[in-house]
């Protein structure tokens, strides 16, 4: 039948086909131009590739004008293709319909007629725009990383596993102090560059283990020998079996920063040894309270150790209750020295075992760049030995004018004895007159004595008034101390009955003597039994006793009246202190009784408890030809 087909010429279809479509999609352009410089075809890649809008128009162009840049580009290719049959990626510039450029690979080779005669070309055409972007991509990355290798300040290298350099840059060698780079990769990086070997052990088995290390510190050796501090950075470099090859990374010069951490330390220390070295006590507090300086100062004046309060007290502590909130606003206030600050308050402080501390305190808020407040600090100074000089000045002035209103009636006392012992000497000699011609028997007699006493007694007391104007210049002689404390007691006996108190005595017989001047004796002991009788106002019992030694005789004069108060115990001989109101006294008896004590070589001691009584000790020194006879033995 006419219709039937053969299958070869149906294969042979099919295989135009594949070919048409294989011609029409691969990836590159194609194409069949004649010997003349025309396109005999062209598939569409192609033609989109140069920017044409169909494929008629494109087979239209004349190859060596309007696809070559420079006419004679196109002869010098049929030479090369007719001379050798083919190009292989023969590099070249075409020119697209809008005029610009485009790198093309032309592969081809020639086609020849039945008789050897060259047709034309047929071949393919690679556009190599993106490759070349690629690769000019590549060269600028390049060249940006060999000029940033070579041109950072800080060491860069590339190291192999055996301990060698394989590459490094200028910052490197420079650090080091090498002069060439051949010179530097051939030292060994263990021995010549390590101060301590045991340190690139140590790194090698980081690296490989981490796979990398950051900021890794360690000493280099110069060239020289010197030594560099360097922060090590680095990572491992594999093959393509991930085995390691080496180490790269970035080594970095930190002697500026070790220099600058070693004079900020040294400023650190300087300012905490003003701190610990300031005889005022410092401190510094966050602006909760808690304590963050606390120098040697703080700790005398206020007990607290450093260790125990840095971190771990609150400042408030330290202070009477709502007194560290005060402090705070008034260095927030321009009424205390400037907002921010409070110059030398007063302040009481509160020591750790309770006792207060008296001073002035001044502080300051301190602020951060933004002026916010972030703590504050205060220097206090005790003024403890200024005020405690300040109240003794004032008693000594308070005793200075008591002195002189005591000094002007001691004159008028003098005055008043001198003018009253004339007359009286007068009546005491006409009484003794009088004496003479009344019988002893008579009445009168005994009322004659009886006023002579009186007057007698009188001009002791007037002599006693002169005493107390001027002093006793009467000599020290031996003294029996028991006879004048018998006088003193036998003379107080009526009045201490009368008070309700009860003596009571214990003598030492044979008691040695002493030598002292008996009237101010007298005096001191005057004044002790005065002293007692006025603790007794309920009655009670006077207890005196005496007692010897191969030194000293001893004296005790004991009470069981009210006693006296702890704080009060160590004034009782201050020059015009007294706890009895004005009437009674004015503070000098005890004062006067320790004078003349420690004027005869003696001293006193005193021990009261409130409400139970009062001891007065005296102890005198024995008279040496006394205590001769204490030595001699008995017959």
């Amino acid at each position: 039948m006419d219709n039937d087909r053969n299958p070869k010429d149906e294969k042979f279809e099919a295989s135009e086909a594949d070919f048409r479509s294989l011609f029409e999609h691969v990836g590159c352009g194609v194409y069949i131009s004649s010997k003349e410089g025309k396109l005999v075809t062209a598939n569409q890649t192609l033609v989109d590739m140069l920017g044409y809008e169909s494929k008629t128009e494109f087979l239209a162009i004349d190859i060596a004008h309007d696809l070559y840049r420079r006419p004679e580009d196109r002869s010098k290719f049929q030479e090369m293709i007719e001379r050798d049959g083919r190009v292989v990626d023969y590099p070249e510039v075409y020119k697209r319909k809008d005029g610009s450029l485009i790198p093309i690979l032309l592969t081809s080779h020639v086609r020849y007629d039945s008789d050897g005669n060259v047709l034309g070309y047929e071949g393919i055409i690679v556009d190599q725009s993106h490759r070349i972007q690629m690769e000019n991509r590549l060269k600028a990355s390049q060249e940006d990383f060999k000029r940033l290798f070579e041109n950072m300040r800080t060491g860069v290298f590339f190291s192999s596993k055996e301990g060698k350099f394989l590459n490094t840059n200028q910052a490197l060698l420079d650090m080091l102090g090498y002069e060439s780079k051949d010179e530097f990769l051939n030292i060994d990086i263990t021995k010549d560059l390590y101060v301590r070997p045991e340190d690139r052990q140590k790194f090698r088995e980081m690296i490989e283990r981490e796979g990398h290390v950051i900021d890794y510190e360690v000493e280099f050796k110069r060239k020289d020998g010197s030594t560099v501090p360097v922060l090590l950075t680095g990572h491992t470099r594999y093959d393509r079996n991930g085995n390691i090859l080496g180490y790269e990374g970035l080594n970095v010069d930190i002697s500026h920063r070790k220099l600058m951490e070693k004079q900020l330390r040294e400023a650190h220390d300087f300012i905490n040894k003003i701190i610990q070295s300031s005889p005022n006590a410092i401190m510094a507090t966050d602006m909760k309270g808690n304590i963050l300086i606390w120098n040697r100062a703080a700790e005398e004046t206020l007990g607290y150790h450093s260790t125990d309060v840095i971190g771990k007290m609150n400042i408030d502590k330290i202070y009477p209750d709502g007194m560290a909130r005060k402090v705070m606003q008034m260095a927030r206030s321009p009424e205390h020295g400037g907002v921010g600050r409070l110059k030398a308050y007063p302040m009481v402080y509160v020591r750790q075992d309770g006792t207060v501390v008296e001073g002035n305190l001044s502080a300051a808020i301190i602020y951060d760049a933004g002026g916010k407040e972030i703590a504050s600090v205060g220097s206090f100074v005790d003024l403890k030995d200024r005020l405690e000089m300040e109240r003794a000045l004032r008693r000594t002035q308070e005793q200075l004018l008591q002195s002189e209103k005591l000094a002007a009636m001691g004159r008028l006392t003098s005055q008043i004895a001198h003018e009253l012992n004339n007359p009286l000497y007068g009546i005491m000699n006409t009484l003794e007159l009088l004496k003479t011609e009344i019988s002893t028997q008579s009445k009168r007699r005994k009322v004659l004595e009886m006023a002579l006493s009186e007057t007698v007694r009188l001009s002791d007391m007037l002599r006693k008034m002169l005493s107390f104007s001027k002093p006793d210049q009467q000599e020290k002689q031996p003294v029996d101390l028991n006879l004048v404390l018998d006088e003193i007691l036998l003379l107080h006996e009526k009045q201490l009955q009368e008070n309700d108190i009860k003596i009571k005595t214990s003598f030492i017989e044979g008691i040695p003597q002493i030598k002292a001047s008996k009237d101010q004796l007298r005096q001191v002991f005057l004044n002790l039994v005065a002293n007692a009788r006025d603790a007794m106002p309920d009655g009670g019992t006077l207890t005196v006793t005496t007692v010897a030694d191969n030194e000293n005789v001893r004296i005790e004069v004991a009470d069981t009246g009210i006693g006296i108060e702890k704080e009060h115990l160590k004034k009782i001989f201050d020059s015009f202190f007294t706890t009895k109101d004005s009437v009674k006294g004015v503070g000098l008896g005890l004062s006067v009784c320790y004078g003349f004590i420690k004027e005869h070589g003696g001293d006193i001691q005193v021990q009261s408890e409130v409400g139970t009584g009062t001891t007065f000790t005296i102890t005198f020194p024995i008279f040496q030809e006394s205590a001769e006879k204490i030595d001699a033995p008995t017959e």
